[in-house]
């Protein structure tokens, strides 16, 4: 549930708010704060409270405290004075009443259900009807701007808390599409016999259950627009109960190039055998929209290509996707399963914010650490000439291969790649002794920590560091402040807008010794 008091109407544009800089708190781990369903059956029939809301958690919800304003008339029992309250749909400053959700013993969480008094000047009406029940965003009920500075206020405490450290400058956030802009997702799929449809989407908030959706503001609107098709086009298939997800890929539509009519690609996950009156409905549907259709009855080797027409090429197991970055002149092909990035509008941006903070010369070399298929190591390429020349080490053989191929694609002869396990000292591999006057790394969440125990060996005299956790940028910060660079740059990229996530970026310099 969100809140529906008529006073949250779309705000004007404006900063952070004062308090959410300033207070800023680490919210409870998420297995141990799943209720149980004696907690779950007390607080469902429980009257909402009122609250003050104080500051905010580090992924955006509202944070309050029993007896800040309230007292034992108003449901705060002396006992809970000074225990925090989690409240998702509140923001700073806000009077609410707030439904509780979950019960611990040193926390509660709960839901904003109305807005009572002096609402935020950043709130905003929700674009979706879906949000507040569907757990695929959490922050529509903020104006965009304001969410992603409150991200980069959260940023900055945890270089402070965790690296006792601030940038020389910080960057302006980088903004892009902030609406359907998501082009890579999994979506449930339940057949419910008793409503005869099918569920297509996300899962509830909080819950194993799917959410019942008819569209989707955030995915791309080539999906998120033609939900309630999926839904009835599952709902007349024979195995409609069999249906268990879609995985989705988007890219750009080339003409053209091979399968660049057909850039929106759909996984069916089927579990059993679907007949052919099932197929022939599928392929007509895609067939349609010239979307690229797979059914996948196991693992991921089980996934086939259906063939839709006589041009569609079934030589090799997955159909081309591609994207641009058009600053470059670089075109990328892809297969569904591959990982890149969800927003491809930051995505290009972001590419050039960081080629512009390694300020790369002709002649330099570069290594990219988790080069994937070569998001950063070809624009890299292009700006070091061929003089120059990028190494990129990635852990996925597959994601290797695609890099070299889209080098090769795009006419690039200065770039190498290599597969290599990142979590194990490679400094002696003989890509790695050559020299590096610049690093690029871009890990996953977990962060590069085994690689801050070796990376002085590579000697770069400047690294720029992505990251899509900044808890796990800021430990990695220290370690690279203790090796001798400084931290000059900082700043955050709004890849994943109306969510907690936030993408981050940071530039360091070795220090003159």
């Amino acid at each position: 549930m969100q809140p529906t008091d008529s006073k949250t109407s779309t705000a004007p544009e404006a900063t952070t708010p004062e308090s959410a800089r300033q207070t800023i708190t680490i919210p409870p781990n998420k297995k141990k704060s799943k209720p149980s369903s004696k907690t779950r059956r007390r607080l469902k029939e429980a009257e909402p409270l009122p609250f003050s809301i104080d500051g905010l958690s580090h992924d955006g919800r509202g944070v309050a405290i029993y007896g800040n304003g309230f007292g034992v008339d108003d449901g705060h029992i002396e006992d809970k004075h000074g225990k925090k309250v989690f409240v998702s749909f509140a923001l700073p400053g806000e009077s609410a009443l707030v439904k509780l959700t979950n019960s611990r013993a040193s926390f509660e969480e709960g839901d904003a259900v109305s807005i009572t008094a002096n609402p935020n000047p950043e709130r905003a009406v929700p674009p979706c009807p879906h949000f507040g029940v569907c757990g695929g965003c959490s922050l529509q009920h903020w104006q965009p701007d304001g969410q992603i500075n409150f991200k980069q206020s959260v940023l900055a405490e945890m270089l402070i808390h965790q690296a006792n450290a601030e940038p020389d400058t910080w960057l302006a956030p980088v903004v892009g599409d902030r609406l359907g802009y998501r082009t890579k997702a999994r979506l449930g799929v339940r057949y419910v016999a008793k409503k005869e449809t099918a569920l297509v989407g996300f899962r509830e908030r909080s819950s194993n259950f799917l959410a019942e959706l008819n569209e989707c503001h955030i995915l791309d609107p080539r999906i998120g627009f033609d939900i309630e098709n999926l839904k009835a086009l599952i709902s007349t298939l024979e195995s409609r109960d069999k249906i268990a997800q879609l995985e989705l890929a988007m890219g750009e539509q080339i003409d053209g190039l091979p399968d660049g009519n057909q850039p929106v690609a759909l996984i069916v996950r089927n579990l059993a055998p679907l007949s052919e009156a099932d197929v022939e409905k599928l392929k007509a549907f895609f067939a349609a929209r010239s979307w690229q259709l797979y059914l996948q009855p196991k693992g991921a080797d089980s996934i086939q290509r259906i063939a839709l027409s006589a041009d569609d090429d079934m030589s090799q197991q997955f159909g081309r996707l591609y994207y641009q970055l058009p600053e470059f002149d670089l075109t990328y092909e892809f297969i569904p399963t591959d990982f890149t990035q969800v927003n491809l509008s930051v995505n290009r941006q972001m590419t050039k914010l960081a080629c512009d903070l390694l300020d790369l010369k002709a002649g330099e070399r570069v290594l990219d650490l988790f080069s994937g298929l070569g998001n950063f190591s070809l624009p890299l390429a292009r700006l070091v000439g061929e003089t120059g020349s990028v190494v990129g080490v990635e852990g996925s053989d597959a994601m290797t291969a695609r890099a070299a191929e889209n080098a090769r694609r795009n006419g690039l002869n200065n770039t190498e790649f290599y597969s290599q396990d990142l979590t194990h000292d490679c400094s002696d591999q003989p890509w790695a002794n050559q020299g590096f006057d610049a690093l690029l790394i871009d890990p996953p969440r977990s962060g590069a920590w085994e690689i801050m125990q070796y990376l002085p060996k590579f000697n770069a005299e400047r690294i720029v560091y992505v990251s899509c956790n900044p808890a796990t940028l800021a430990r990695d910060t220290k370690a690279l402040l203790e090796q001798g660079y400084r931290l000059t740059h900082a700043g955050v990229m709004d890849m994943f807008c109306h969510t907690g996530h936030v993408e981050s970026i940071a530039r360091f310099e070795k220090v003159a010794v």
